[in-house]
């Protein structure tokens, strides 16, 4: 792609799959192995199309809603989370529930209900409509905050109200801490979840170093994947002009005029062949992946798999 001009691609370490995402398309090929097509998948399996795309050519169907499953299917739920209601939905239409929720979701879940047992107001910092929210939101009552919103909170809590505070576990680290705090300006009692994913705080923290680095940061992944979107955030607070792109296609040749250094990243729902196409393109003369944590992070299947 560039004319004549050598560059460096650092590579973000760790980047791409997290557990929870390799967990959930094992699930749907496992499903689809054992059970045969058509396997349904209620929301995408994980946000990137290229992956979703690739699961159903081998015969899987995704929809939004468990009312467009043909009654006595087999289904799996996405690596998101679902709110209790759709499992209701599923078992009024004799569905055979297959759950890829990621077991660092469930947590949330788990915590929630636990909480909300001992009297404790719930807040969730988080993004509205986010697929993961909207299954959070379904377990208990609890106040949204949105940190692209106003910050408010419900009139009727006081600073005696005990609350706990969980969080969506891929937000940006920075931003939830600034929510959080806010939070906890108003109360005498806060108990503090964070529940930011491993991945999603080991990428970001391989993002800041690699900003340090290089003139431009590309992230590969999908528009809607809120952990890709976080990444790109991240770069651009360091300073740094940041691109989100799903893959070669979407480069841009002006984005590499006067460039010598590229970083690239991707995120925890990114497939590697990506990240390969796109350093690919730029023919790079050396990429060099940074120092960055080792992830060995594994989740057991769920049972009717194993």
């Amino acid at each position: 792609m560039p004319e004549g001009k050598l560059m460096k691609v650092y590579l973000g370490v760790p980047r791409g799959f997290c557990a929870g995402v390799v967990r959930a398309i094992d699930v749907v090929e496992l499903a689809l192995k054992k059970y045969g097509p058509p396997v349904y998948v209620k929301h995408q399996i994980v946000h990137n199309p290229y992956v979703v795309q690739t699961l159903e050519n081998k015969g899987a169907i995704t929809v939004e809603n468990v009312e467009e499953i043909p009654e006595g299917s087999r289904v799996v739920f996405s690596a998101h989370g679902s709110p209790p209601e759709d499992f209701a939905k599923a078992e009024e239409r004799n569905l055979h529930v297959v759950d890829a929720t990621c077991p660092l979701v469930t947590k949330v879940h788990n915590e929630a209900r636990k909480y909300a047992k001992q009297g404790k107001k719930l807040v969730l910092v988080g993004h509205r409509g986010h697929q993961e929210v909207v299954g959070t939101m379904g377990h208990e009552n609890m106040h949204l905050v949105d940190d692209r919103e106003a910050f408010s909170l419900p009139k009727d809590w006081d600073a005696d109200t005990p609350v706990a505070v969980l969080t969506q576990t891929t937000l940006s680290v920075d931003d939830t801490e600034r929510s959080i705090d806010h939070v906890k300006q108003y109360f005498n009692a806060v108990t503090v979840r964070n529940d930011l994913c491993y991945a999603t705080t080991n990428r970001q923290a391989a993002v800041k170093e690699l900003s340090k680095m290089v003139d431009l940061v590309l992230v590969i992944g999908a528009p809607n994947s809120s952990n890709c979107n976080r990444l790109r955030d991240v770069a651009e607070a360091q300073g740094v002009t940041a691109y989100l792109i799903n893959g070669p296609e979407e480069l841009q040749a002006s984005w590499l005029d006067g460039v010598e250094t590229v970083g690239i990243t991707s995120g925890a729902s990114t497939p590697d062949e990506l990240v390969d196409a796109v350093i690919k393109t730029l023919e790079p003369e050396e990429v060099l992946p940074i120092d960055g944590v080792e992830e060995d992070v594994t989740f057991v299947l769920p049972r009717e798999l194993r």
